[in-house]
């Protein structure tokens, strides 16, 4: 992987790989999560160098390349830095946390969201100019709501895992996430209010739903049981708000959070 990598020679643009700007943010989540189960820091300098000059204004969103970055671009770099944090990686003592960062993504995200149509949802692109503007798509939103959920289990904070709940939900009205058979739609289109479907299937379109609702699932059974490792075999359960008003109100959650055999 670190052969395409040339932003940390001379000359070069740390952070950037060739011909792509988003690919630099799982690039760099993908060492973070290295240097943390292997323990060897050999990129982790390339890593930070490359991290921090891509931050923009803390808000993963630099101006060299925000006239045509789509949401989903956006968000790895947010998930990348968001795995930083979770994971402890160094950060530098004269420059922005990692966690300020994933909420620089979020707080630069959220007010993008869209109910000029479809009641609500992120567009894919950013600016109406963009190719793909009138669309809504599963990677933008999946992604939000996979960072709303982390940030929510990280920091506790209500409005992150409100928001998390707000994306589900509102995911779930669409072909984005259909909930009764797990098949989740690449696009929808504000033209024809979020009925049509594009249905290229993506596993990252997969993987950004699970993982936010083992997130989501995390954070409620830590609530409930919050001594003790314990593992998840469905994740994919709807969160609904009354479970999460349950764990508030001091009721057991005896099926959401039960120890699998």
């Amino acid at each position: 992987m670190m052969s395409y990598y040339h932003g940390n020679e001379s000359g070069q643009t740390p952070g950037k790989l060739p011909d792509t700007w988003w690919e630099g943010g799982a690039m760099f989540m993908t060492l973070i999560q290295y240097w943390f189960w292997t323990g060897d820091t050999s990129y982790n300098e390339v890593t930070t160098q490359g991290m921090l000059w891509q931050k923009g204004h803390d808000d993963y969103f630099p101006a060299n390349y925000s006239n045509y970055l789509g949401n989903d671009d956006q968000v790895f770099w947010g998930l990348a830095a968001m795995t930083a944090a979770e994971l402890n990686f160094p950060e530098k003592d004269d420059d922005s946390s990692w966690l300020s960062l994933a909420q620089g993504v979020f707080n630069t995200q959220v007010p993008r969201w869209d109910t000029s149509s479809c009641d609500g949802g992120l567009r894919w692109q950013i600016w109406p100019y963009q190719a793909g503007y009138t669309t809504k798509n599963a990677i933008s939103n999946g992604g939000l709501f996979q960072l709303a959920a982390r940030l929510g289990r990280y920091t506790k904070n209500q409005t992150y895992i409100d928001w998390a709940e707000k994306i589900w939900d509102w995911s779930a009205t669409t072909p984005l996430l259909k909930t009764a058979d797990w098949n989740i739609a690449d696009t929808t289109t504000s033209e024809a209010n979020c009925k049509d479907h594009g249905d290229l299937q993506w596993t990252y379109n997969y993987g950004t739903y699970l993982s936010g609702a083992a997130y989501m699932y995390n954070l409620v059974c830590s609530l409930v049981m919050p001594s003790g490792p314990f593992t998840t075999r469905k994740v994919a359960t709807s969160l609904t708000k009354s479970r999460l008003m349950e764990v508030r109100s001091g009721k057991k959650l005896s099926m959401a959070c039960s120890v699998p055999p």
